[in-house]
């Protein structure tokens, strides 16, 4: 299933930029002449994204030789090479923006990840990314998070249940949306987690009463408020934080308590990794 859609989404971005033809490397490159390249690290960081990148490379050409030097996962310093590549000089030009546009950012995001993970070290707290991503590219950018040390909340609306704010007052209360969603489970026999957003100190006290849950999501809580939630939820439930937490206020929120801290810039406000695909 994974690799019919990495297939798909390769093959859809080449049709995007491809067209008709790579004119650039058909007007002046002989299609039988043979040649090197290698992806140049120019930032420091955490790479991620090579395994894409040799399967980019045998789809657009399978007589394509990559030659991996470093692993995704690997801190990364500038000058370092991650892979060779070699093969048809026209094939290396068709995948070079494709390959870079796809590492860079997976690397980026996995370098922000690293950065939150590492703030946290010592503690319990797991960081967690959301769907605030590239449509599209989800699939992608969850995986970077993986490979920089954070886990997945959910990949989409139909491998967890979230109940937020809209949900809750749609439904006509926190009471009302539990019931409701367990109703609903229990009807259509389906096992997913149930998590609820609480908004106040009132919604978590009113989300104990009721049960039925198995994550409660202290929604832009202050450290004060999170820290009462937490010793009043007192492990029945798992906690996460969320909302406007950055790297200078992460280890704050962790030290309440929190099992995980979900945090949407990870895949939402992203600095690429500075890398080349140079001819040798």
């Amino acid at each position: 299933m994974e690799n019919r859609i990495l297939r798909e989404f390769i093959l859809r971005n080449l049709a995007e930029d491809l067209g008709d033809g790579d004119y650039s490397s058909l007007a002046c490159i002989p299609s039988d002449t043979n040649g090197k390249a290698k992806l140049l690290i120019k930032e420091k960081g955490i790479l991620a994204g090579n395994r894409v990148a040799s399967e980019l490379f045998s789809i657009i050409d399978n007589e394509l030789k990559p030659e991996m030097i470093l692993e995704d996962g690997s801190n990364v310093v500038p000058g370092d090479i991650a892979f060779y590549i070699s093969g048809r000089q026209q094939s290396i030009l068709k995948s070079e923006r494709l390959v870079l546009n796809i590492m860079q950012r997976m690397s980026g995001i996995a370098t922000s990840t690293y950065e939150y993970v590492t703030r946290l070290k010592g503690l319990k707290t797991k960081i967690l990314d959301t769907r605030k991503t590239t449509p599209g590219f989800r699939f992608l950018e969850k995986e970077a998070v993986r490979i920089g040390g954070g886990l997945n909340h959910r990949m989409g609306l139909y491998d967890m249940i979230l109940l937020k704010d809209n949900h809750i007052d749609y439904a006509g209360g926190i009471s009302n949306a539990i019931n409701k969603t367990r109703a609903y489970l229990k009807r259509n026999n389906l096992n997913l987690k149930v998590e609820i957003e609480a908004r106040s100190l009132e919604d978590v006290r009113t989300i104990l009463s009721v049960g039925g849950v198995d994550r409660i999501m202290l929604d832009n809580f202050s450290l004060k408020d999170t820290l009462i939630a937490v010793k009043e939820i007192s492990g029945r439930f798992e906690t996460e934080s969320s909302g406007g937490i950055d790297l200078s206020t992460i280890r704050s929120y962790a030290e309440c308590g929190v099992d995980f801290i979900s945090v949407g810039a990870l895949t939402h406000h992203i600095k690429s990794l500075d890398m080349s695909l140079k001819a040798i």
